[in-house]
C-alpha cells in the first residue's frame, strides 16, 4: 500500500505530511515558476482537413489539441510503427539474416520487392518498412521475429494493451484494410510516443535516405524536408482509410507529436498544428535525474538514512501563463500563485527502508498535476547503497570510525 502525501502546496499541514514521509533533515526547496498570471489561451487552433487528429506533448503525453480523437478508424501503413516497435523489442539482432519465405513476397500494395529465398538483414527490412513502407517487409519481419505472422500480430495487440491503446486492434503487420484492424488518433499518438523512446526506431524513422546492400530506401515522409525540426515518423494510405500520418517535430527542447486520420491535406494539417503548438506552448523542465528529493530512515543499516533522488528527466509543454511549482522537501510553505498551476504529490511505497539497500531502488514516485489532472510521473529512487549493520571483518576499529561523529 503506497503512502501518499496531499498535493504539496502552501499549507503547513501539507508540508508536515511530506516531512513525515521524508526524514526531518531539511534540504531546502527547489522551485521553478513563471510570473503569476491567469493562463493565456493564445491563438485558436487551426482549421484542419482531418476527420480525427491529436497534438500531444511527447515529454508528458499531455494532449494539447484533439479532434474526434477517440473514434476508431482505419490507420493504413501507420500500423508499421507497431510492427517495428515489437520487432525491435523482440530480442532479435539487427544483423540477423532473414531468408524470405514465398508467402512473404509479392504482397499487394507498396513493396521493397523481396524475392522468395532471398537473404536480407533484419535491419534492411526495418528501413524498408518505415521508409519505403514495404508490405512485404512487414510480413518478413513478422514471420521472422514472431515465428509466424499470426503470433507476431498477437504480440502487437498485447503491446497495444500494455501501452493503454484501448481503441486499437491489429489484424496484420502492414496495415492493409481488414476487419477489426483499427485505431484512434489518441492511441496512435500514444504509440508514437513509445516509438520515440526507442532510440533505434526513432533513428530509422528520422532517416531521409539510406542504401543497404543493393537497395536504396527514401523516406515517404515529406515533412522531413518541408518542416523544420521534423523527426519522422510514418505515412499511410489506403482508399478506405484515406491519408493517415503520424509525425513528430522538435524545437527549443520540446517535442510534439501530431496524428491525423483520413486527412486529405495531411501535410498542411501537420504543419499548421505544429506551428500552433510551438507558438503557444513552451518547454519547461520539471525534474532532473539525480536531483535530491529528500531522505528516508533506514533500520539496521550502517547509515540511519538514505538519500532519495529523482530517477528521470521531465520536460513539459506549458502555456506561458501556467505557473509551475515543484518542491521536494520544504523548510517553509511554498508561495501560491493565482491562475493555473502544476502541482506535485509524492507517493511512497514505504515510509522507511530496511538494510541492506541498493542504490537505484525505486521507493515511490512524484506525480505532477495540471489543474488536478495528472500530467506525468517521475520515479523516486535511492541515491546510494546502505549496508546492513552486521559486524564487518577487521574488528571494532571500523565500527568506531563509522560512528565517531
Amino acid at each position: 500500500m503506497k503512502s501518499r502525501s496531499i498535493l504539496l502546496l502552501s499549507t503547513k499541514k501539507k508540508v508536515a505530511v511530506l516531512k513525515r514521509l521524508f526524514s526531518a533533515a531539511l534540504i531546502g526547496a527547489l522551485l521553478w515558476w513563471t510570473p503569476p498570471a491567469v493562463r493565456a489561451e493564445g491563438a485558436a487552433p487551426p482549421k484542419i482537413s482531418a476527420a480525427s487528429a491529436v497534438l500531444m506533448d511527447a515529454g508528458t503525453g499531455r494532449v494539447l489539441y484533439e479532434k474526434d480523437s477517440r473514434t476508431r478508424r482505419l490507420i493504413a501503413s501507420t500500423t508499421k510503427l507497431m510492427t517495428a516497435l515489437v520487432a525491435l523489442e523482440s530480442g532479435h539482432r539487427l544483423e540477423e539474416v532473414v531468408t524470405v519465405a514465398p508467402e512473404w513476397a509479392g504482397v499487394e500494395g507498396s513493396s521493397i520487392y523481396l524475392r522468395p529465398g532471398e537473404e536480407i538483414t533484419l535491419e534492411a527490412l526495418l528501413y524498408g518498412l518505415l521508409l519505403r513502407s514495404g508490405n512485404d517487409a512487414a510480413l518478413a519481419i513478422a514471420g521472422h521475429c514472431g515465428g509466424t505472422v499470426e503470433e507476431f500480430v498477437s504480440q502487437m495487440n498485447e503491446k497495444a494493451r500494455v501501452l493503454g491503446m484501448t481503441d486499437t486492434g491489429f489484424a496484420n503487420p502492414n496495415g492493409l484494410d481488414a476487419e477489426g484492424h483499427c485505431s484512434s488518433a489518441r492511441d496512435m499518438a500514444i504509440l508514437a510516443r513509445a516509438c520515440l523512446e526507442n532510440e533505434e526506431l526513432a533513428k530509422i524513422a528520422a532517416t531521409k535516405s539510406i542504401t543497404l546492400g543493393t537497395r536504396t530506401f527514401t523516406n515517404h515522409n515529406k515533412l522531413l524536408w518541408r518542416y523544420e525540426g521534423c523527426v519522422g515518423l510514418k505515412t499511410g494510405y489506403t482508399e478506405k482509410a484515406g491519408r493517415t500520418l503520424v509525425s513528430a517535430a522538435k524545437r527549443d527542447g520540446m517535442t510534439l507529436i501530431c496524428v491525423t486520420l483520413n486527412a486529405p491535406s495531411d501535410w498542411a494539417d501537420h504543419a499548421a498544428l505544429f506551428d500552433w503548438g510551438f507558438a503557444n506552448y513552451q518547454a519547461r523542465p520539471l525534474s532532473q535525474t539525480g536531483a535530491r528529493a529528500g531522505q528516508l530512515p533506514v533500520s539496521g543499516g550502517l547509515s540511519p538514512v538514505c538519500p532519495v533522488e529523482l530517477g528521470a528527466d521531465l520536460t513539459a509543454a506549458l502555456f506561458p501563463g501556467e505557473a509551475v511549482q515543484v518542491a521536494w522537501e520544504l523548510a517553509e510553505p511554498m508561495l501560491e500563485a493565482p491562475g493555473e498551476t502544476v502541482e506535485a504529490a509524492c507517493e511512497l511505497d514505504q515510509a522507511a527502508l530496511t538494510a541492506p539497500v541498493s542504490a537505484g531502488t525505486q521507493v515511490g514516485e512524484i506525480v505532477y498535476y495540471v489543474n488536478s489532472d495528472e500530467l506525468a510521473r517521475v520515479p523516486l529512487i535511492t541515491g546510494r547503497s546502505v549496508s546492513d549493520i552486521s559486524a564487518p571483518k577487521g574488528g571494532g576499529r571500523l565500527w568506531r570510525n563509522v560512528f565517531k561523529n
